[in-house]
Formats: structure tokens, C-alpha cells, sequence
């Protein structure tokens, strides 16, 4: 800490002190050249007021090390440590993966966007460049890094307290239970109903705490990366990081969808209200609302046939499930394959198909694809919250529907949607 002592006067004549405690930040450097060290010392000796310490070493087994000891709010990090792979990136994941909390931020000899891309993609919250890098640069980087990983920390801080909250609840409907003086019997019945109610808030906490994690740490990320990119030449640069901010958007808006309609679900506030409405014009327009959103990588082809063109359903959840089904089918779909939809209109009812070309669901798991949270184990990667097909199930039911599916690992899976329509 850094002591900082203020001489004052009063009106009476009398003189007091003060002083105010600034935290010294704590800076590793993991680089085998020691004249990058010389370098970035003579940056932090240039920045007014220096509140910085910083410390060195040379490889990666000594930065691994040093990490783990955590003494240290933000670690800058050479891409390469001197060798001709990334291992700068490796020591990242690893230090990351074994619980590190504070801040990376990649060092490299020159402008790449693949560095750009590898740097973020391993979990550092930014990438400078040695030969371009100044004192106000160097410091602006380090103070956005650690605000960033302290924002965070407190969505995690909150998320505990989320979680104690709900144990508070727990602890007061058992209390309320026994108060009341049930029989053995509907006590452990509700006991084990709230339990499974805490497991599922505490599954959404989780959920919801690495879902929102991952886009918003890319916004921030490529928010702070386009200031960078000023000249004309960089306009390529600066589309690739908006790209990657609309899409995280999108992510983070289908997130928030399938939590709110969990909730009033939950609630009882959602209720199927038919109406008379052309078929053929909704699913195009569910098709024009997907394409904008995948571009051209993926085409949908959508095929319609049957006896007539106007149905009696709600409009809403029927949108809703073609939107979720399609979307999924996009997800786990290759570029270049198509997504193959289809209504067929006969007389005891609709019958709805989405075909995908994709990874395909283990045969094992295929039991609980419409349980709520559950995702397979091939998907793992890929941004989702295991909630979507569980919110179509309960909107199909809604309108006196069946959902059913086919699929093989490594050839793609086939969703059928039969619905009871009035002409």
C-alpha cells in the first residue's frame, strides 16, 4: 500500500494530518527476454503518479508457479515465451482452468489477427503490442482488465448470495412445515418437492452465471479492441469485432427469452389463445427472421403441402416453437448443410418436420431431451441453456400436441410436430 499524507490548516490556527491508503498493484511479467522487462518497467516509470510494482520470470514452469501463488492483480503474458508455439496461450487456459482469478493480458511482437483471436479465445481480456505499446496504453489496458475482472467477481458474489437466499427459503418453508403440524407423510412429499425446487434454482444460478459469463466478457472484449483499430486499413478488424458484439447480443437476448418464458411458465401466466391465421406466411416469415440472423453460411429450405393454408392455433407459441426448433437445427448443423423444413396439411391434423444434417444425439441421452437443463453430452461447447426444447414440450402440450424425434450421431436429427387443427 502506498501512504499518501495531507499537511492542513484551520481557521483557528490549529494543523492536523491525514493521509489516504492506495493499493499497489501487483504486476507479473512472464517473458524469456529480459529486455521486454527493462522495456515495460521504463513504460511503468513513465506513468504519473506510479502506484505499480513489478515482478519477473523467464518461463513458462515459473509463471505457472507464480500464478498459483496469486499474489500477484494482473499477469502479462508473452504469446510465445520464446518458443515456436504458443505457450503463452497454454499457461492462460491453465492458469484459468486451475482457478485463477485475476486478469491476463497477452504480449506479442506484432499486429495478427489470429493472435487477436487465439489471445481471447484462451480467456485473456486483452492483446498489446510490444513494439506499438506506451505508458498510457499499458496502464489503460491494466486498469480495464481488472475492472473487468472485478465486475466479474461481484456477478459472482451475487450469484452466492442468490444461493443463500434460497437456502434461507428453504430453511423458513420447513420450519413453516413443521409449525403447522402436517403428517409425516405430506411433510416429506413437500420437503422433496422444495428440494427439487432448490436444485433447480441453484442448477439456474449456475446456468445462468456461465451462460451470461462467456458474451459478456466477448462485448467487453471487442468493445475495448475496436478503439484500437482508428486507421481506415482496420475496417476489417473493427466488422470482425462488431460481428462478434451482435452476435453475443443475440445470444444473450435468446438467453433472457428462455428464462422469462420458464418463469411464466412456472407461474401459470401462459395460456394457449387460438386464432385463425394463414400458415404459409408465418413459417416464411419465421424463415426470413432465421436467415437474417444466420447469414449465408446455412440455407433453409421450407416445403409446404395440405389441403389448406389457414389454421385455428395460437399464433405466439406456435412461432415460438418453429423459432426454437429451427435455431437448434442451425446450431448443431455444419456450414454448408441445409436445414430442411416442412408443414403438411392433411385432414386429421398438421404435421411439422425440421431436419437437420448435424452432430446427431448419443442414442443414450436421447431419453432426456425434453428434461429441463439437460444438454448432451456432444454440446457441450456450444452456447445453450438446456432449457428450449423443455419450454416447446410445454407449449406443444399446450395445444393438445405431440413432439417426437429421430436422430443418429453423425447424421443428424429429425423433429415431428403433430398438432390437431381446425380449418
Amino acid at each position: 500500500m502506498i501512504l499518501k499524507w495531507t499537511f492542513c490548516v484551520t481557521s483557528s490556527g490549529f494543523h492536523y494530518y491525514h493521509f489516504k491508503l492506495r493499493k499497489l498493484i501487483q504486476i507479473l511479467l512472464v517473458d524469456t527476454i529480459e529486455e521486454d522487462y527493462i522495456l515495460l518497467k521504463g513504460l511503468f516509470n513513465d506513468i504519473p503518479n506510479k502506484k505499480y510494482s513489478v515482478d519477473w520470470v523467464a518461463t513458462y514452469q515459473e509463471g505457472i508457479k507464480e500464478v498459483a501463488r496469486g499474489k500477484h492483480d494482473v499477469y502479462l503474458v508473452d504469446y510465445q515465451l520464446g518458443l515456436n508455439e504458443e505457450k503463452g496461450l497454454d499457461l492462460v487456459r491453465n492458469s484459468i482452468s486451475a482457478g485463477s482469478r485475476a486478469p491476463f493480458i497477452i504480449l506479442a511482437g506484432s499486429h495478427s489477427a489470429e493472435i487477436d483471436e487465439a489471445a481471447m479465445n484462451s480467456g485473456a481480456l486483452d492483446f498489446l503490442v510490444k513494439s506499438d505499446l506506451t505508458s498510457h496504453e499499458l496502464e489503460s489496458s491494466i486498469r480495464y482488465s481488472i475492472n473487468h475482472a472485478k465486475n466479474i467477481e461481484e456477478i459472482k458474489s451475487l450469484n452466492t448470495d442468490l444461493e443463500r437466499r434460497v437456502e434461507e427459503r428453504t430453511d423458513g418453508l420447513r420450519q413453516a412445515l413443521k409449525d403447522l403440524e402436517f403428517s409425516k407423510e405430506e411433510t416429506e412429499k413437500a420437503l422433496k418437492k422444495e428440494k427439487i425446487l432448490n436444485e433447480h434454482k441453484s442448477r439456474f444460478v449456475t446456468m445462468a452465471s456461465h451462460e451470461f459469463r462467456t458474451p459478456l466478457s466477448t462485448i467487453l472484449s471487442s468493445a475495448n479492441l475496436i478503439s484500437k483499430y482508428t486507421d481506415a486499413i482496420s475496417q476489417e478488424k473493427r466488422q470482425k469485432h462488431i460481428d462478434r458484439i451482435r452476435t453475443s447480443v443475440h445470444d444473450l437476448t435468446d438467453i433472457l427469452e428462455d428464462f422469462l418464458s420458464l418463469g411464466k411458465l412456472e407461474e401459470g401466466a401462459i395460456s394457449a389463445q387460438p386464432e385463425l391465421f394463414n400458415l404459409n406466411d408465418l413459417c416464411n416469415q419465421v424463415v426470413s427472421q432465421m436467415e437474417s440472423l444466420i447469414g449465408t453460411e446455412r440455407e433453409i429450405i421450407y416445403e409446404y403441402s395440405g389441403l389448406s393454408n389457414d389454421v385455428f392455433l395460437d399464433p405466439k407459441l406456435f412461432k415460438n416453437i418453429l423459432i426454437n426448433l429451427l435455431s437448434n437445427a442451425v446450431k448443431f448443423s455444419a456450414e454448408g448443410k441445409p436445414i430442411h423444413f416442412s408443414t403438411e396439411f392433411k385432414k386429421n391434423g398438421l404435421v411439422i418436420r425440421v431436419i437437420d444434417h448435424g452432430i446427431g444425439i448419443p442414442e443414450s441421452e436421447q431419453l432426456h431431451m425434453f428434461e429441463r437443463f439437460f444438454r448432451a453430452s456432444n454440446v457441450t461447447n456450444i452456447q445453450g441453456t438446456g432449457l428450449g426444447l423443455n419450454i416447446v414440450k410445454k407449449y406443444v402440450e399446450m395445444m393438445k400436441g405431440e413432439l417426437s424425434f429421430s436422430s443418429k450421431i453423425g447424421e443428424g436429427t429429425t423433429f415431428t410436430l403433430k398438432l390437431p387443427v381446425k380449418i
